[in-house]
């Protein structure tokens, strides 16, 4: 399975298993795993990934959508 891009906004949907990068987490580029539970980039693609509010209340951009291989 290819790798979809935490960029455009089409590949992510609640639900969905991802790693993102915490505000905090910015220079350090430390993921963090979750389930997407709100979309929160209205604009169809993100350089700096899709931002979303993961079901345990963190808000983060997207940068890995997990494969369901």
């Amino acid at each position: 399975m290819s790798s979809l891009s935490g960029t455009e906004r089409k590949n992510i949907a609640p639900g969905l298993a991802v790693s993102i990068v915490l505000k905090k987490d910015q220079r350090s580029g430390k993921l963090t795993p979750g389930i997407v539970k709100d979309i929160l980039t209205k604009a169809p693609v993100h350089t700096h990934g899709i931002k979303v509010r993961l079901e345990s209340g963190e808000i983060g951009r997207v940068k890995v959508i997990e494969s369901e291989d």
